[in-house]
């Protein structure tokens, strides 16, 4: 059977195009990994309050300045390690007295209170700085939030360094089990963030035993990332 020249050239041209090596598209692959440092705080921030009241405004005025001068006398020997050093905050109001007898005049009561706050980045004076404000009769409350490092950008970049070494390892585990490699980054998102971790052993200031030990946190960096796999 004798086929036409054209209808030859069509059908070896077909045949010739199925030879040729087809375009594949690079698969990808994508993570999310995280990096984590633990540190102990070295730093707080504290905040102590005098506060006095009294049925005359100037006497309530005078006893917390009796009180915030015993304080500065106090801390002397510390003041230069107390940054941020702050103690203009005074405040002064009246509040009601409840009245048992029902008298159109209630009596009142003049309250003032005068705020001093500060950081150290020294824990070692905690205790002390503890005890001098309880003596005094000062207000204060100490909780987690409060203590802190002295450098936590360090740690987070510790912390990001850890998620990205993690990523680009796993990755190229991964490439290598689909029998190909890990290769250049597509795409990537970073998250940072402060996890401290409960374990961390903070009273109230009605405790009457100051704090004394700071107990491990954990700084996280989260990493997604997808990459190319060649």
């Amino acid at each position: 059977m004798n086929l036409p020249l054209k209808t030859i050239a069509m059908a070896a041209g077909l045949a010739s195009a199925t030879l040729l090596p087809q375009t594949v598209a690079a698969g990808e692959l994508s993570l999310t990994v995280e990096g984590t440092v633990q540190y102990t705080p070295d730093s707080a921030r504290l905040q102590f309050t005098a506060s006095a009241e009294h049925a005359e405004p100037e006497q309530a005025s005078r006893k917390v300045a009796e009180a915030m001068q015993q304080w500065r006398e106090a801390i002397r020997p510390w003041r230069n390690d107390l940054e941020e050093y702050s103690d203009a905050a005074i405040s002064l109001y009246s509040r009601p007295v409840p009245d048992r007898n029902n008298n159109e005049s209630p009596e009142t009561r003049a309250v003032a209170s005068q705020t001093v706050s500060f950081s150290i980045r020294d824990l070692e004076l905690l205790n002390p700085l503890i005890e001098k404000a309880q003596s005094i009769g000062l207000q204060y409350h100490l909780g987690a939030h409060q203590f802190f490092h002295s450098n936590e950008d360090e740690l987070e970049n510790q912390a990001l360094a850890k998620a990205i070494e993690d990523a680009r390892k796993r990755c190229a585990f991964a490439a290598e089990q689909f029998g190909q490699t890990c290769g250049d980054v597509v795409s990537v998102s970073l998250d940072n963030s402060h996890r401290p971790m409960p374990m961390m052993r903070a009273q109230a200031a009605e405790a009457s035993d100051p704090i004394t030990s700071v107990g491990p946190r954990e700084i996280s960096a989260t990493i997604s990332a997808t990459f190319e796999l060649d």
